[in-house]
């Protein structure tokens, strides 16, 4: 693997850099606070391109490799995870699905409106009562002549208010765990769908968060998305390279974390001098550090391989659970520098901390990562 950045990677870098720093930073504590970004900012990620990338340009997309997909989604993270959010989940879990299994109707339908920004997507996956266990969710399609009849309950669901189109996993037979899963293209303005933003999080407060309730909602046929029965492999698909698009995110919190502790400890006198001269406060900013620098390398490995044609799932699992993790960390041990100050929310780390917690949850938990490389390593399901 070569390190070292092509001159469009590198120029891709500053224009999210910059984009972050002008558009996103300046605002991220006042969305913090409301529980809500200010939608314009899907508009301005369109028309730069960024819900375009690896997307075929025949198809609106913007091309490009997955390293500059992970360069874009790690500058965002470092600014707001709540706008970081909206990339990965209507590009990373939607627009490439379809990318990757949609017919070419539902290439021409939906990737130039979501590559753009004029449409949103969302992954209806996660139930009240299925989480870990997504082989197993109850929402049901029924067939009815050439449509598709579908009732149930998703949860937990990101960009769900905001969406237009839902990526939908749904039962169509009695057969137990993941046989019988198909996926559906929902547009969100179709009768019988409702929704409703969940409030009160602890981190990701700018990002609409949802519930969406399916009664008798109709589909036609032609709204599957892949084989009928291979809806489950298209969202184990979709979440594995969705992992990397959450490291990344993750990378982008460590590095805003090492960034903020310097600045302050840079600034900040106990005993006479600036905190940064005290070797343990220097010790916090090493660990940050060291995180920062394995979990990029870690998440670049799998951009890498994807791009190269190469297996990856193992490798997505490994950069999701230590980034993760270690975006956790970066964000208390800068929270520790700051000390009182790291408490309130005139200073950044607080939501670092708050925003990279449910990272180690969502799109397969820590211990459903090392269960993934387990039995990748050991050929021996831990399920």
């Amino acid at each position: 693997m070569n390190l070292e950045l092509s001159e469009e990677q590198s120029a891709v870098r500053r224009l999210a850099r910059e984009f972050a720093e002008r558009e996103i930073v300046p605002y991220a504590a006042e969305w913090d606070r409301a529980e809500s970004v200010d939608r314009a900012i899907v508009k301005k990620l369109g028309a730069l391109g960024f819900l375009g990338l690896t997307v075929p340009e025949e198809y609106g997309g913007s091309g490009g490799d997955h390293l500059s997909y992970v360069l874009v989604t790690e500058e965002l993270g470092r600014g707001d995870s709540a706008v970081r959010g909206i990339v990965s989940v209507s590009l990373g879990l939607v627009a490439k699905t379809i990318a990757a299994w949609g017919t070419e109707e539902h290439k021409r339908t939906w990737l130039p409106r979501l590559c753009s920004g004029d449409a949103l997507g969302c992954f209806g996956l996660t139930e009240p009562g299925t989480g870990s266990d997504a082989a197993n969710l109850t929402t049901r399609a029924v067939r009815e002549g050439d449509s598709y009849v579908l009732r149930g309950t998703k949860t937990f669901i990101s960009n769900g208010t905001w969406a237009d189109v839902v990526l939908l996993f749904a039962r169509t037979g009695d057969e137990p765990g993941h046989r019988g899963v198909c996926a559906f293209l929902v547009p969100t303005d179709t009768p019988g769908l409702t929704r409703r933003e969940i409030h009160g999080k602890l981190g990701l407060r700018g990002q609409a968060t949802s519930e969406l309730v399916l009664d008798g909602v109709r589909v036609p046929a032609s709204a599957m998305l892949g084989p009928a029965g291979k809806g489950f492999s298209v969202a184990m698909s979709a979440l594995a390279k969705g992992r990397m698009s959450v490291a990344a995110g993750c990378v982008g919190i460590a590095q805003a974390a090492l960034e903020a502790a310097v600045s302050y400890a840079a600034h900040r006198e106990q005993f006479g001098k600036p905190i940064a001269h005290h070797q343990l406060v220097q010790e916090l900013i090493a660990d940050i550090s060291v995180d920062v620098d394995a979990a990029r390398l870690l998440t670049w490995r799998v951009a890498d391989l994807i791009d190269r044609g190469q297996p990856f799932a193992t490798e997505s699992s490994t950069a999701k659970l230590f980034a993760s993790e270690a975006a956790v960390r970066a964000a208390g041990n800068a929270l520790q520098v700051h000390g009182g100050y790291g408490y309130i929310d005139e200073y950044p780390t607080g939501k670092l901390l708050r925003d990279a917690r449910v990272a180690t949850l969502y799109e397969g938990t820590s211990q459903i990562q090392k269960l993934l490389i387990g039995r990748a390593r050991t050929g021996v399901s831990a399920f």
